[in-house]
């Protein structure tokens, strides 16, 4: 994989085609997207340069799997030589499916439920995020909605992963407040998982601690002001940062609950894993403390002496109180969601539970899920002094 970063890569796309040899290829971009400047003048680029485009524009809401196999068949009729994703997670989450569905056949679900296994793949793919938050364009990782059965699913294999990834900070200028802030936290909950799970690595660990650095000096400003340059390009490296800590490594139990909240009750990516990351660190410090306290550093929360992994826990509800980050309640969960999210959690979504520092069982899943919906606002604690 080549990664290209920077204001203004974009404009590296006929580059990165010619290198895949590539004349033709299927655009998925987000529609909220699809009229960006930029967005428009890389792809006019590369059509000069002789290359067929032939576009999808992504509507709102989470990718499926029917259209994974709907844009996979696509390619393939007509004969396209690449796929190009442009926009938040779910557009590239949804190209990476369709690229190696058209090239090696079969459903995306096939992929999913481990029928096939993706080999070295034919068709090239290029990603570009708009957002700052999955690391998407970095991993060989995929998340779908199944239709039929109501749930989100996750995916992945190395073979998965683009051969071109340009990261763009200029592309994510203008974000809203909201997906800015959930996008944003998700690139922080994989930064720290990174550091945190029993696969990790000292390089996962390397790259998640500089994630989480530049998370602290870019989200609330990027929030405060969707075109603050600097803002928006270090909270872009943070989530390249731990995109590739998190291919280093896996995510933590976060996301196995917040995937549980976005199968069960149809909430974006990003704000489900706000919504629970810090119940879950705080269940789980007591089994990676000494690497919790490095991220407090990281975070530049101030030392308090306990050296428990509670600092850490205290800096990620400061994060979340200073954005205004909504808890459980304001997105409508009550009591009677939670045996539905605690079976999600650890049926479909519980890798991520295989892989965290705790060994969790299904009371401790509920524990935190119920420390989550007791939340009646964000507050931010008291700070140490």
């Amino acid at each position: 994989m080549r990664v290209a970063f920077g204001d203004g890569v974009i404009g590296e796309l006929p580059a990165a085609l010619s290198t895949l040899g590539a004349v033709s290829a299927l655009v998925v971009v987000e529609e909220p997207v699809a009229e960006h400047h930029d967005v428009v003048a890389g792809l006019a680029a590369a059509e000069a340069a002789g290359v067929h485009l032939a576009r999808y524009v992504k509507g709102p809401g989470e990718p499926t799997f029917a259209l994974a196999d709907e844009l996979a068949q696509r390619v393939r009729q007509e004969k396209l030589d690449a796929v190009i994703g442009i926009g938040g997670g779910s557009a590239l989450d949804v190209a990476k499916a369709a690229r190696i569905v058209a090239d090696q056949g079969g459903t995306a679900a096939d992929y999913a439920e481990g029928a096939r296994v993706p080999e070295q793949p034919r068709i090239g793919l290029v990603l570009c995020p708009t957002t700052s938050g999955t690391g998407s364009e970095v991993s060989g990782a995929s998340v779908l909605t199944d239709t039929e059965r109501d749930r989100k699913i996750g995916f992945g294999h190395p073979n998965m992963r683009a051969q071109h990834a340009l990261v763009d900070p200029v592309l994510t200028h203008g974000l809203p407040p909201g997906p800015t802030a959930h996008s944003g936290v998700d690139a922080l909950a994989q930064a720290i998982g990174a550091c945190t799970v029993t696969n990790s690595s000292p390089l996962s660990v390397a790259l998640g601690l500089e994630a989480c650095h530049h998370v602290a000096h870019s989200l609330r400003e990027a929030v405060a002001d969707g075109f603050d340059a600097d803002a928006r390009r270090r909270l872009s490296c943070a989530s390249l940062t731990a995109g590739l800590a998190m291919n280093l490594s896996d995510c933590a139990a976060d996301h196995a609950l917040g995937q549980a909240l976005g199968s069960v009750k149809h909430l974006p990516h990003g704000l489900t894993i706000g919504l629970v990351v810090a119940e879950t660190l705080d269940l789980t410090r007591g089994d990676c403390a000494d690497r919790l306290e490095r991220v407090a550093d990281a975070l530049e929360e101030p030392s308090d002496g306990t050296n428990d992994g509670s600092r850490a826990v205290h800096a990620v509800r400061r994060v979340l109180a200073d954005l205004s980050f909504p808890t459980l309640r304001d997105v409508g969960v009550t009591e009677e969601d939670i045996p539905a999210l605690v079976e999600s959690a650890m049926g479909e979504q519980s890798y991520n539970l295989d892989v965290d520092c705790h060994d969790w069982t299904a009371s401790e899943v509920e524990q935190a899920f119920r420390a989550a919906l007791a939340l009646e606002s964000r507050a931010a604690p008291l700070r140490s002094v």
